[in-house]
């Protein structure tokens, strides 16, 4: 058999296939193919986990087959069986014609509703589809989480389908069977990864996790953060050691550190444990930003472009300010970190923005406001059936969100010079923030220090000194190296020396309540 021959043939097919996809149907249906020289080096890193038995392959996401050619390249004398599925037949009608001839058993139907036969596999290797949790119906996910609750998965709704994938897979490991997963990294930091991560520490040994620099995609049609994890269909020992590698490539990364699985249960985000190498993180009580601020995301209107107005538009509307508050644009727009306010203390930008905000009923507003009652009319049989606009009484409500002294973007990119992917602004305005902006709220311990000019813009110089690494670590990256971070999140960020300015230098302990209300 000539393998390289056929992997010519399936990269050809591979091509030929996603050309007749569009790129907005292979991302609903998560249709990433893995390209075959990573391919290869994970299958070799892989093997050599296995020892010298005979290997009986599953691949429960096929595609047009890089792994089973991978596979097949590195020790392919030691294939006894190979069983794989493809849930979509564009892809997998194909790859029965291509693969007919190596005994492969490829069945061309949805692994996450098939039976488990007897065919059980020593090694998985997969690259499970990345669907985001919205792209499935809601019948797919509440089968899905039905069979995942019977396995003794409790995955979030929230989860990705290849999550799905890795729990369902194992009612088909052999004792000992050794797994390799290609996923996106995001579920070593987010909510609903802690039933994946509780699996890989409980139910099986956890191997190894190496995760590829999110500025160095492993795919060149999707920005995705991705990492491989490796693990034995063992019962886990307390004792044993968990490599984390990061960067570089799969056998040569650029940090490496064994980790212990008590670190690991203590951890909140994965993605920080193999940087403590080089940038110890300092546990130690402190003060966070959450201790000092209420931190809010901005408001969420359902249809920026719909309630979101400039001053042409609101005179053009013949508009009256009296349901009208000035919102700040969006981060791209805003070249300066400081906002001033006029006398009325709308910001003194070039570009403007007017946010529509009442809770009287449409009648009510004919009557105070005919030009907006008019433009109300227009949204209520398209702008008011929007998800967040149906949940709302009046349906162009908006939520409460008094303007803050500070906020900070959500989500940026590190550049080169290793400039913050985060800007914190300083808002001097009367303007409230959509929710691309994290909004910071005193809470009341240093309320009143705030009052001061002086102290306000010392506060301000001492955010935007914050560590990029502090910042980073504590949320989470995406590929392209794009970072985001959750009001949740920026409230875990260190800020000793704002704590130590505003409550002096012996700050009190953390866990000391600080009650917080919205005042306008």
């Amino acid at each position: 058999m000539d393998v390289r021959a056929i992997e010519r043939q399936r990269v050809e097919l591979q091509a030929n296939c996603d050309r007749q996809r569009s790129q907005a149907d292979r991302n609903k249906l998560g249709q990433f193919a893995t390209p075959f020289e990573l391919a290869r080096e994970i299958a070799a890193t892989t093997i050599s986990l296995v020892g010298g038995k005979s290997i009986r392959f599953l691949d429960p996401a096929f595609g047009t087959g890089a792994f089973f050619s991978a596979l097949l390249d590195v020790a392919g004398d030691r294939i006894e069986s190979a069983m794989a599925f493809e849930v979509d037949p564009h892809y997998g009608t194909p790859a029965l014609c291509l693969w007919n001839s190596t005994g492969l058993k490829l069945r061309v139907e949805d692994f996450t509703r098939a039976s488990v036969d007897q065919s059980h596999a020593n090694l998985v290797i997969c690259n499970p589809p990345y669907v985001r949790h919205h792209h499935l119906s809601v019948a797919k996910k509440a089968a899905l989480r039905r069979t995942s609750h019977a396995l003794g998965v409790k995955l979030n709704g929230l989860a990705g389908l290849y999550c799905y994938f890795m729990i369902f897979a194992h009612q088909w490991l052999e004792a000992d069977a050794v797994c390799a997963w290609l996923v996106p990294s995001e579920f070593m930091d987010v909510n609903y990864g802690e039933a994946i991560k509780h699996y890989l520490l409980n139910t099986v040994t956890l191997v190894r996790i190496h995760r590829f620099d999110p500025n160095e995609t492993q795919f060149s049609d999707a920005l995705v953060s991705s990492a491989v994890v490796w693990f034995k269909n063992q019962k886990p020992d307390p004792t044993a050691l968990v490599s984390m590698t990061f960067g570089g490539t799969v056998t040569g990364p650029r940090i490496s550190r064994d980790i212990t699985l008590t670190e690991m249960h203590s951890e909140a985000k994965w993605t920080r444990l193999p940087e403590i190498l080089h940038h110890a993180r300092d546990r130690a009580p402190g003060v966070r930003l959450g201790d000092l601020f209420a931190i809010k995301r901005g408001i969420a209107t359902g249809n920026n472009q719909f309630f979101i107005l400039t001053e042409g538009q609101v005179t053009e509307l013949g508009l009256t300010q009296a349901f009208l508050k000035p919102i700040l644009p969006s981060p791209r727009y805003l070249k300066q970190d400081e906002i001033e306010g006029d006398k009325d203390g709308a910001p003194t930008l070039d570009r403007r923005l007017f946010l529509i905000d009442c809770a009287l009923s449409e009648s009510e507003v004919e009557k105070i406001d005919p030009g907006l009652g008019r433009y109300l009319k227009s949204g209520r049989h398209t702008v008011a059936q929007g998800y967040l606009c149906k949940s709302r009484s009046p349906w162009y409500a908006q939520e409460r969100r008094p303007p803050a002294p500070f906020l900070c973007t959500y989500m940026g990119r590190t550049n080169e010079s290793g400039k913050n992917a985060f800007r914190f602004i300083l808002n001097r305005s009367k303007a409230t923030a959509a929710n691309v902006y994290l909004l910071l709220y005193p809470k009341p311990a240093i309320r009143a220090a705030l009052e001061d000019d002086r102290v306000l813009r010392r506060v301000f110089q001492l955010l935007k000194s914050i560590p990029v690494m502090d910042m980073s670590t504590e949320g989470r990256v995406y590929g392209g190296g794009l970072h985001k971070l959750e009001p949740g999140e920026l409230s875990n960020v260190r800020a000793d020396h704002v704590g130590n300015l505003l409550l002096g230098e012996n700050s009190r302990p953390r866990g000391e309540q600080m009650t917080f209300s919205l005042v306008g």
